[in-house]
């Protein structure tokens, strides 16, 4: 016998159909033993749904701007799941399956205070473990909490994920499958690249650098979260039939098995390829060189929130003056210059420029560590398609490009072709 978390998002819940089969998902595992918690989404935009709602509520006539409690915002959110979790309850005891629902506040995962984006500090699991000891089934709503206030605290969007990985590592469960509508992690969009290969096992890092870097399937978080835990995590289609032959394969089921490095015997060079579209690139140029001057410009877009990636510093020849270049998501330009155009004087630098439209193209992979000439196949690959390299940042397992955007998809191609992960 075993403890399982599984986890279901908002397409494998959208309506009650969908969510019987789900049902079977867990009664099979019911049957084969295992004690079980589930954690589920809200259906299918309905989350979107009770977002517009409160900003419908909490507009002030006259006015554009939607102004609202973040507290009351939760508690309205929060509902989608709330839902979902009882009707799986409702579905399963239908079947006969001994199965309750809970909500974040009521286990309790307590999180922060950061309302609409709150972190999980602790959860107390040992009701949860005492009712898997009387047979019983927790149905569990994902992406909320209860913070220090005693109100309702959503984690943001995708914050399911995390939850299904935090309640897996409080619960000590020997595995966590996240159950989603694609059938495991590719090595890269099949949409982009039909030959993408599904990946048996990908380690920790590897995926979390590709959550990072444009990759859909897990929220960042919840890789975080994986890693530091040491908490084993399968990616699973829930369309797939719940009673096909190798479903219930305990130690080996359908999908891709996020693990620890040490559980991946033969490392590939090169795991796969990630893409960003929708960046933007600011280039600061001639700026006073002197100590600080870094520092007075990313520590006022960190304090707006702005995510900045990747940086590329040029120097002058005689040292007084830098060009300063540097890559934030298209959304977040007209407030990054704003930022900028208020701060120029402290800074320095003459000229400001921006571009829209820019893609990261990211190549991933452990094996990079101990292999030379990584990097040096993937620029030769894109000179011979005539693809201008306007930015390049490196970390131990991961080579990031930026290009312009209209050559995104001839890149995702060439690099997964040149590092041979088109062949089995």
């Amino acid at each position: 016998m075993a403890r399982i978390v599984m986890k279901f998002g908002g397409t494998s819940v959208a309506d009650i159909p969908r969510i019987r089969n789900v049902a079977r998902h867990v009664k099979r595992e019911i049957d084969a033993g295992h004690e079980v918690a589930v954690v589920v989404s809200a259906m299918a935009g309905k989350t979107n749904e009770l977002v517009a709602w409160v900003q419908d509520a909490s507009r002030q006539e006259g006015s554009s701007l939607n102004l609202y409690d973040a507290r009351e915002y939760d508690a309205v959110v929060a509902s989608g799941e709330q839902v979902t979790a009882g009707l799986l309850a409702l579905v399963l005891q239908a079947m006969g399956i001994n199965a309750r629902s809970w909500q974040g506040w009521q286990i309790p995962i307590r999180t922060d205070s950061a309302h609409g984006a709150a972190r999980i500090e602790d959860i107390d699991g040992s009701d949860l473990v005492r009712r898997f000891g009387e047979g019983q089934v927790a149905v569990i709503t994902g992406f909320q909490g209860i913070g220090p206030d005693k109100r309702i605290a959503t984690l943001g969007r995708g914050g399911s994920d995390t939850s299904a990985v935090a309640v897996a590592a409080a619960l000590k469960a020997d595995r966590c499958d996240i159950y989603t509508d694609v059938d495991g992690v590719y090595t890269t969009d099949p949409r982009i690249e039909p030959k993408a290969r599904r990946l048996s096992r990908i380690s920790f890092e590897e995926m979390l650098e590709m959550a990072s870097l444009g990759a859909k399937v897990l929220q960042v978080r919840s890789v975080e979260l994986a890693m530091v835990h040491k908490v084993r995590t399968f990616v699973r289609s829930s369309f797939e039939d719940p009673d096909a032959p190798g479903m219930g394969d305990f130690d080996n089921p359908p999908g891709t098995l996020i693990c620890d490095e040490d559980e991946i015997v033969e490392q590939q060079v090169v795991t796969g390829i990630a893409y960003a579209k929708d960046e933007a690139q600011i280039s600061l140029r001639r700026v006073a060189d002197r100590p600080g001057v870094a520092a007075g410009i990313f520590g006022p877009m960190a304090e707006a929130n702005i995510n900045v990636d990747m940086i590329v510093q040029n120097i002058s020849e005689d040292g007084s003056r830098t060009d300063m270049t540097f890559t934030v998501p298209s959304g977040d330009v007209a407030r990054a210059l704003a930022v900028l155009e208020k701060n120029k004087a402290s800074v320095g630098f003459d000229v400001v420029q921006h571009e829209t439209g820019m893609t990261k193209v990211s190549v991933i992979g452990i094996g990079m560590r101990s292999h030379a000439g990584v990097a040096a196949t993937a620029f030769k690959a894109l000179a011979e398609k005539g693809i201008n390299i306007r930015a390049i940042t490196t970390s131990e397992i991961k080579i990031s490009i930026l290009i312009d955007g209209p050559y995104a998809e001839l890149a995702v191609r060439t690099l997964h072709s040149v590092y041979g992960l088109d062949k089995q």
